[in-house]
């Protein structure tokens, strides 16, 4: 009997750390900016860039064209933009946005990438 409370008691625990992980990261620090309703609408074919992944702005030296595909410098390293992770809408913040992501297996994926505006 006190197994069986242990692991009903080890599992609502997973569950719950599990959940709050997926939840939506917005610390409210962009709560007033006008740019937020647009941040929250952007998709890629990955779905809603800020639903899974936060994003953040890419110097111009860190992202590119290669061989017709866009890569992005993450973390010093070079990764190319899958062509369902582009971002179609054109750019209304000005630099270019990544929002990469760790998948289960801990390697780094791009859920969306919207090139700067100047593009």
């Amino acid at each position: 009997m006190c197994r069986l409370i242990n692991l009903a008691a080890l599992t609502l625990y997973l569950t719950t750390l599990i959940s709050n992980q997926l939840n939506a990261r917005d610390d409210g620090r962009f709560a007033n900016s006008p740019l937020k309703p647009w941040f929250d609408r952007l998709a890629s074919g990955k779905g809603l860039c800020c639903s899974f992944a936060d994003g953040f702005s890419v110097q111009d030296v860190d992202w590119d064209t290669k061989d017709g595909h866009y890569r992005v410098r993450i973390y010093g390293q070079w990764f190319v933009v899958p062509e369902d992770a582009v971002v179609a809408e054109p750019n209304r913040f000005g630099p270019a946005v990544v929002w990469p992501y760790n998948d289960r297996y801990g390697n780094t994926q791009i859920r969306c990438f919207m090139p700067g505006a100047g593009t």
